[in-house]
């Protein structure tokens, strides 16, 4: 079954277990670290939140810490853990290097830095607001990637590189969004105004900045380092400085 044929993140469970299990034979080298990271957990939810502890704690306490507090999320929120395996599925259909689940699940900061952030969003909404910035701030620090807790994100979202990315506070992006790095997404007013809007199977390119209240439709493309403070219709691409138009549809093209 191919990584995008999975029903369901017991079932993408399974699946990563089998893979853990044939690298500790093939590698034991490698292997007994996948004692802890995978084999030790019943469920993704547990290996993603030692993921998490362990990317985000500089030291032993705050690593069993974070950790902990991501499993009293997924606990409490098991959608969480589901959006977790759409982002894992999400990651292995967009990315040709990517064939199985358990390298982006092991090394792809990206997958944590975003699961971290679903913590912090939970949180966020449980208004236990400080701890929500403590794990943004820890996201920034180790992974360089830094997604505000009020932020709303959709599912099988790929961070690609994950490194540079800042999304600013009240942002909405859709579901099947990929993010390359060294991306900004924030208000263009500081503390004013509406927060950009990305619509479903967007694609931003590295270097780019989108800012203020503006939509960006489904499935456009956003070039590397343009710079949009304005409406992209859906299905356009938005290139240069500041960004113009082209690749549209017909129907979308400017009279």
């Amino acid at each position: 079954m191919t990584p995008g044929g999975f029903g369901s993140s017991d079932e993408l469970w399974r699946s990563i277990r089998r893979e853990a299990e044939t690298v500790m034979a093939r590698d034991p080298v490698f292997g007994a670290s996948l004692q802890a990271a995978i084999l030790d957990h019943d469920g993704l939810g547990g290996a993603v939140a030692f993921q998490i502890g362990e990317r985000l704690g500089q030291r032993f306490a705050e690593c069993r810490q974070f950790a902990q507090i991501a499993r009293d999320a997924f606990l409490a929120a098991p959608h969480l853990v589901e959006a977790a395996s759409r982002d894992l599925k999400g990651i292995a259909d967009h990315d040709p290097a990517t064939t199985a689940l358990l390298a982006p699940l092991l090394n792809f900061k990206g997958f944590v830095a975003l699961q971290a952030f679903r913590v912090s969003n939970w949180l966020w909404s449980n208004n236990r607001v400080d701890l929500a910035l403590l794990l943004q701030s820890e996201s920034s620090d180790l992974l360089q990637v830094s997604i505000h807790p009020s932020a709303r994100i959709g599912t099988s979202v790929f961070l690609d590189h994950a490194t540079g990315i800042i999304v600013g506070a009240f942002v909405e992006i859709g579901d099947e969004v990929t993010i390359m790095q060294n991306v900004t997404i924030g208000r263009k007013d500081g503390l004013s105004g509406r927060a950009p809007r990305i619509g479903r199977g967007v694609l931003v390119s590295s270097g780019a900045t989108i800012l203020g209240d503006i939509s960006i439709g489904d499935f456009a493309k956003i070039g590397a380092s343009a710079v949009v403070t304005a409406d992209v219709p859906p299905g356009c691409t938005a290139v240069g400085v500041p960004a113009r138009l082209t690749n549209c549809p017909e129907e979308k093209l400017p009279a």
